[in-house]
């Protein structure tokens, strides 16, 4: 992306078009999404300094002299936003603040770029770093990408060029030691382990220097196991994080009616280049660009393009080697008694995986309108209090992420609150149950973790999670996670029956190992999740176990 190829748009822009407005915040929104989303490890703020970031150099366009410096200029913009966001903040607040964050840069940037190896050691290491170095580290990322120039992260950093080298080659010799101690992490040294026994997982600069100073020491930690590779090595050719389907921008107004704003802004500027901006954006248009648009009012919002692919339903993971039950069965029992005004039956007991070879019963086609979801088509909740609201008539996939190297333990199961409507329970697939023998990272037994890394341990009585978990809504509901115990991540993505029955009637390519389940007989006899209530509790972890719903 080069602000010389953006000539010809930058001026028109200039001049009040508004359709080169919109394709220059659509061009140059990534890249700084991107810079303040890795300067800031993905805190709640990164919206609110995007937004600003965009909105200044919106409404000082008419400024730049040189449209061939624009590229530049608009990443200098972003990174005395991220600094004039620091200056604001005491360490008190910001301490504060690290509980909240709404989610972790590092693990968008492994989830959505599917980062593998050394690649994704290097994203995740990112979290080990101070502020000051994650602000040069993500200009330092976009050049070895080929994004920024060393001139430009220079003029961004508010530094010479000589100065730049010295701090690139200091921040990233504790970058290297940051990918020290995720390596370190990922192995099996017990006496690590009895080091990090009460680390609560959250990386700090106290549990940074601990932990280099044992795999210092460390013998078993200090040695990798494969050649490593120079980060800038590892980070040419990476592309920029996707910008999250949903993300909203505010352009001009900052969340003032357009009558307010415009009043505001004509006032500010009677006859400059703003006025004009303003006056272009409240026409009542839409201009649609490629994955994001435009709308009446200022609002910038990133949606699906109407020639993207549909999600698809993951393909079979590693082989399973789960106990059958001695009589196996593809459907779930229903239960035998049934209160009038309830629907759905229990199936959320404890149950035991059916034969592996054994295909799951045929899946009954519910009609579909579409489910909208607040999170997007692929939500990611990573954290406690993440939650997405699903509203329509459709079918949604819940991936599961459980992460015991994290922080094993028990585990708080996510909740179902506010249901209007009814909710169905209706396959498990991903080519495994999570309890199911095998895992694909070192340290593993199961899905559920290992010895060497511990065990996710579920509430008792709770149903043993697929892969891949499939819900049928007819209605509103929204999913909330609970993290307070073991570490999990969810996907939420709306999906469909036909992508739905692939996924439990699909083995592994070597032939079948693991089909799915199905749990839906078609009526209102189905099953419910376990954890579901049609109230709104001020805590959604307090939500009952149980599997039926009022009507």
């Amino acid at each position: 992306m080069d602000g010389r190829q953006w000539r010809t748009t930058i001026a028109a822009a200039q001049a009040g078009d508004r359709r080169a407005l919109d394709e220059l915040v659509a061009g140059w929104l990534p890249l700084v999404y991107n810079i303040v989303g890795r300067a800031l490890n993905g805190h709640a703020d990164v919206d609110d300094v995007v937004q600003e970031t965009m909105l200044r150099a919106v409404d000082n366009l008419g400024t730049l002299r040189d449209p061939d410096s624009f590229r530049s200029w608009l990443v200098a913009i972003a990174m005395r936003q991220i600094r004039d966001r620091a200056r604001r903040r005491t360490s008190e607040s910001l301490a504060d603040d690290a509980a909240q964050e709404a989610t972790d840069f590092a693990e968008l940037t492994v989830l959505r770029l599917q980062l593998e190896g050394q690649r994704r050691e290097v994203a995740e290491a990112v979290r080990w770093l101070d502020d000051e170095d994650r602000q040069l580290l993500s200009l330092w990322w976009l050049e070895v990408a080929g994004e920024l120039s060393r001139r430009e992260l220079a003029s961004a950093a508010g530094i010479s060029r000589q100065h730049a080298a010295v701090r690139v080659q200091r921040m990233k010799a504790r970058l290297e030691a940051a990918r020290g101690i995720v390596r370190a992490l990922d192995q099996s040294c017990p006496e690590l382990r009895e080091v990090t026994a009460r680390w609560d997982g959250q990386p700090d600069s106290v549990w940074r220097k601990r932990l280099a100073r044992h795999i210092r020491g460390c013998r078993h930690c200090a040695e990798p196991s494969e050649a490593v590779v120079p980060a800038e090595r590892l980070l040419v050719g990476i592309a920029l994080v996707p910008i999250p389907v949903g993300f909203t921008l505010s352009l001009v107004f900052g969340g003032k009616t357009a009558v307010a704003a415009t009043t505001a802004a004509t006032a500010a500027t009677t006859a400059g280049w703003s006025a004009k901006v303003v006056a272009a954006l409240t026409k009542p248009a839409v201009a649609m660009t490629a994955g994001a648009t435009m709308v009446a009012g200022g609002a910038y919002v990133v949606t699906q393009p109407p020639d993207e692919p549909r999600p698809r339903a993951a393909a079979p993971t590693a082989l399973s080697t789960a106990r059958p039950a001695p009589s196996p069965t593809t459907t779930p029992s229903p239960s035998p008694t049934r209160r009038a005004g309830l629907y759905g039956t229990v199936v959320d007991a404890v149950d035991r995986a059916p034969d592996p070879n054994a295909r799951p019963a045929e899946l009954p086609r519910r009609p579909e309108s579409g489910i909208t979801s607040t999170g997007g088509r692929q939500a990611v909740m990573q954290h406690r209090g993440d939650s997405v609201t699903l509203s329509g008539q459709g079918y949604v996939l819940v991936r599961w992420q459980i992460s015991p190297h994290d922080r094993p333990g028990g585990l708080v199961m996510p909740t179902w609150t506010g249901l209007r409507g009814k909710l169905f329970h209706v396959a498990s697939g991903g080519g495994r149950r999570m309890d199911d023998a095998g895992g694909t990272r070192s340290g593993y037994g199961t899905g559920m973790g290992g010895p060497d890394v511990g065990y996710t341990v579920l509430p008792e009585g709770t149903q043993q999670m697929w892969q891949n978990e499939y819900f049928y809504v007819d209605g509103t509901v929204t999913l909330n996670v609970n993290e307070r115990g073991a570490s999990y991540g969810l996907g939420v993505f709306p999906t469909d029956w036909e992508a739905v029955n692939k996924d439990i009637t699909t083995g592994p390519e070597q032939g079948a190992i693991r089909y799915g389940l199905t749990r839906d007989n078609g009526k209102d006899t189905a099953p419910v999740p376990q954890y579901v209530t049609r109230s709104r509790p001020v805590d959604p972890a307090t939500v009952p176990q149980r599997s039926r719903v009022t009507t």
